[in-house]
């Protein structure tokens, strides 16, 4: 590997050390020892970074103490393989795959060192683990898709959008995730007679371009957990607004930022559940491959009533009705 390319990669790695949480005082426990993990990150966007902090946070809580490798492949194919490798020569205890691709390569290079992986939305299709019960070897983690969270999304656009008989979906159809997404809502939609129609990107310099063309052909816009769409959702949600069409996403990130609704869950929360595999792996010796995948639990309508505004969607006490939670998920 030329020299060049790993100093780049040493720039895009960052050493941290997260403190355990204080004991007594004298003694020692198992809680002591200072645990080496090492993370593989697509991207940076918010759900992605959302799902790290929850990790960390959750191995501070259990009182683990770690020294942490964080490589971020600045969402470049080519740099999955070498974090992938670079990770499986070093002597981390565990590592932490955040999204499909990279961790594919990870799941490849990596054989004797626990993998846990979050934000991958069907692992066994993607083929980084074989079942999501007991998945065996070394491999298991939190998927990000509980499957009720697309189809009663789509069920609330055809319920309180009446006149919308189209849907547009700006994707990257190389991400499984974005695949498999998409199938669901285009199966939910048919369910309705509503028509999804499909604008793909190659890259993140191609959205607003892919957006801009949905104009006139669509009656409102959705986004599934699609890394590089999510990246770029910005350009999204500047055509939503300029265009009055309202503007539905897979996350919760998403529509704080800017979308109008999903039925979805906190990303913080699923990235502490894969931070809860890994203390079962870390201090208290569990095989990575007798822990069941998990998906998220804690599901609700989200709304953004600013978005609402944009978007020109007029919100009705209908719609609010659909929220459990209305103090943490409308956002005014």
């Amino acid at each position: 590997m030329k020299k060049k390319f790993w100093l780049g990669l040493a720039l895009a790695s960052l050493m941290v050390v997260t403190t355990a949480c204080g004991g007594n005082g004298g003694g020692t426990t198992s809680s002591d020892k200072k645990f080496k993990v090492a993370i593989s990150q697509v991207v940076e966007h918010p759900s992605l970074d959302a799902t790290r902090e929850g990790f960390l946070a959750a191995l501070k809580d259990a009182g683990i103490e770690i020294e942490l490798d964080y490589n971020n492949a600045q969402g470049d194919a080519n740099n999955f393989k070498a974090i992938a490798e670079k990770i499986a020569s070093s002597d981390a205890d565990l590592a932490l795959g955040i999204a499909t691709p990279n961790t594919q390569s990870l799941v490849e290079a990596v054989k004797d060192i626990p993998v846990v992986f979050a934000a991958i939305t069907d692992p066994v299709k993607a083929g980084i683990v074989s079942q999501l019960k007991a998945p065996g070897g070394n491999v298991t983690g939190a998927a990000d898709m509980n499957p009720e969270s697309v189809g009663k999304t789509m069920d609330f656009i055809a319920k309180e959008f009446p006149n919308v008989k189209t849907v547009g979906l700006v994707i990257d159809e190389s991400e499984d995730n974005a695949v498999i997404m998409s199938g669901i809502a285009e199966k939910a939609l048919a369910n309705h007679n509503i028509k999804l129609i499909k604008a793909p990107i190659a890259n993140v310099s191609d959205i607003q371009q892919a957006a801009q063309s949905l104009v006139g052909r669509v009656d409102a816009i959705y986004i599934t957990l699609d890394n590089n769409v999510v990246s770029g959702v910005d350009s999204i949600i500047d055509v939503a607004n300029e265009n009055d069409i309202p503007f539905f996403s897979a996350d919760r990130d998403t529509v704080e930022k800017g979308a109008f609704a999903t039925y979805g869950f906190k990303y913080y929360d699923h990235g502490y559940e894969a931070g809860q595999i890994a203390i079962e792996i870390l201090k208290n010796g569990k095989k990575p491959g007798d822990l069941d995948v998990t998906v998220p639990q804690k599901l609700d309508y989200i709304l953004n009533l600013k978005a609402a505004a944009e978007q020109g969607i007029t919100v009705t006490d209908a719609m609010k009705a659909y929220v459990k939670d209305p103090a943490t998920n409308i956002f005014e």
